[in-house]
């Protein structure tokens, strides 16, 4: 007679991690999602790498080496690699966890009028860019009913410096049809207060987008601990 946890037709007992892998599943399956740490999380994330083994270890030691859930789906995949037992396919799966992750907060965005649905975007941009080692900017481009049309990483720069110049993102935004922007730029330190530099680049965007009658509804800067919007601090 095999075990209770034994893999289908085996005469073997099954090692521990068999039913704890089941029990996993069962709590994520009858809504009980929210209440797995990271690490379990994480292990349900890399039974699709490793169909048998026991992944405990390895979730615990990406956490401790990347700092959180989102740190690990976000890290570079060079960065994976060279931690002691991921492999390529382990990272291809977690940069689909990562990919669909986008994915679904995007289409949230677009389900209603971004003025309406403001955490949505918030979410999105927070996804998308909190976590990024460098700069980039990214920008949202809305209709005449303020839905999304377009989202473009149009700048990409070093840890501290990302340049953005107005004329681009303007040609840019009448080539798509958008008469309206919101602007996003991530800060990869972590604090997302705008910088000097921010605050008059914003400026010279909103003057040169307005000369055509393009609005700038706002430019949110995304850091790990938060977000800030120019338009709430009175910025723009």
């Amino acid at each position: 007679m095999s075990a209770p946890d034994a893999e289908p037709g085996s005469s073997v007992e099954a090692p521990h991690y068999v039913g704890h892998r089941s029990r996993l599943r069962d709590r994520l399956l009858t809504g009980d999602a929210d209440a797995l740490p990271d690490y379990e999380l994480l292990e349900l994330v890399l039974f699709g790498a490793n169909a048998r083994g026991d992944v405990k270890p390895l979730a615990k030691k990406l956490l401790a080496r990347f700092g959180s859930f989102a740190g690990v789906l976000t890290a570079d995949p060079t960065q994976l690699a060279a931690v002691e037992g991921v492999g390529p396919v382990a990272i291809a799966t977690l940069k689909t966890i990562q990919a669909a992750a986008r994915r679904l907060a995007r289409e949230q965005a677009r389900t209603a009028p971004v003025l309406a649905g403001w955490q949505a975007v918030l979410d999105y941009c927070r996804i998308a860019m909190a976590h990024e080692p460098i700069e980039q900017v990214r920008l949202l481009f809305l209709d005449r009913k303020n839905h999304l049309i377009g989202d473009e990483v149009v700048q990409r720069g070093t840890i501290d410096h990302t340049p953005l110049y107005p004329r681009d993102v303007v040609k840019r935004a009448l080539e798509v049809g958008a008469t309206a922007l919101i602007l996003v730029h991530n800060h990869p330190t972590g604090d997302p207060t705008p910088s000097k530099a921010d605050i008059d680049m914003t400026r010279t965007l909103a003057r040169a987008a307005e000369g055509v009658g393009i609005s700038l509804h706002d430019h949110l800067v995304i850091g790990r601990h938060g977000h800030s919007s120019f338009k709430a601090l009175g910025l723009l």
